[in-house]
């Protein structure tokens, strides 16, 4: 199937998932307004222990592998900040999820390159609307809008001997469009276990992003609880050409642990 034909496959299931996510929202307007829904709020202050594996590309085919452990990044961590917040309802979710991380990393040396730093400025919000299908079932949409700042600050191996200097710099902002489903159980108002994936970019900011989250987490009080678990995140955009070019085609992934407060 062509580029186009895929595109407009993706383009004509999204609309039809937003108009039936338009009919249902209808729907529930249209139901008995004397009972007032309760809202009820979730603030998660996290943190993430992070490898970062890929590849990022500036101008001109200049590629610089990356590969670093959770000791790597937070010994060049400059600064990092997560924040989420919910409002849900039993049938309706509202959320958003914020990550910022400002990094450098050592270049992963080689045949290719002989030394030098790889920086990121990373900013990543995502936006989502949940509906709830059955106790434990949640479908919604959404988007990630991502930022990304990336220098190239390195020495290269040239042929037949000897290095040259290359410095390169560029900044990107994109949005993802994304489908989500949302697996959750709460037992006995004490034990939570979540389960979150999603799918999107498809080719309208990344070619292809992806996310799997699990979670497991005690509410010691109905104010705080104390979650941990597991996020695997992947982007593979790379557009442009030339000097415009511009590709970051990397999967960040590891361990995660959030303080939550309910209200």
């Amino acid at each position: 199937m062509s580029n186009s034909k895929t595109r407009f496959v993706i383009a004509t299931s999204v609309l039809c998932l937003v108009l039936v996510f338009c009919t249902s929202f209808s729907q529930v307007s249209a139901q008995d307004t004397s009972s007032v829904k309760k809202w009820d709020f979730v603030t998660d202050i996290y943190l993430i222990f992070p490898y970062m594996k890929g590849d990022i590309g500036i101008g001109n085919s200049i590629t610089a592998p990356v590969d670093a452990t959770p000791g790597d990044i937070f010994s060049k961590l400059k600064f990092g900040g997560m924040l989420y917040l919910e409002a849900h309802t039993k049938k309706w979710a509202i959320t958003s999820d914020l990550i910022y991380m400002s990094l450098n990393q050592d270049i992963t040396t080689g045949d290719i390159w002989y030394s030098g730093t790889v920086g990121v400025k990373q900013l990543i919000w995502e936006p989502a609307a949940f509906y709830r299908l059955a106790s434990f079932l949640e479908v919604g949409a959404g988007g990630r809008l991502n930022n990304l700042q990336a220098s190239i600050d390195a020495r290269r191996n040239v042929f037949p001997a000897g290095t040259e200097e290359v410095i390169e710099n560029a900044s990107k902002t994109w949005f993802d469009p994304i489908l989500i489903t949302r697996l959750t159980a709460d037992i006995k108002d004490k034990w939570l276990f979540q389960f979150r994936g999603d799918i999107g970019g498809f080719g309208v900011g990344s070619d292809l992003t992806w996310q799997l989250q699990a979670y497991a987490g005690y509410r010691f009080t109905k104010a705080f609880r104390l979650t941990a678990g597991y996020r695997y995140l992947s982007m593979d955009y790379d557009k442009g050409t030339d000097a415009d070019r511009f590709m970051y085609n990397v999967d960040t992934f590891g361990p995660e642990i959030s303080f939550g407060f309910n209200f």
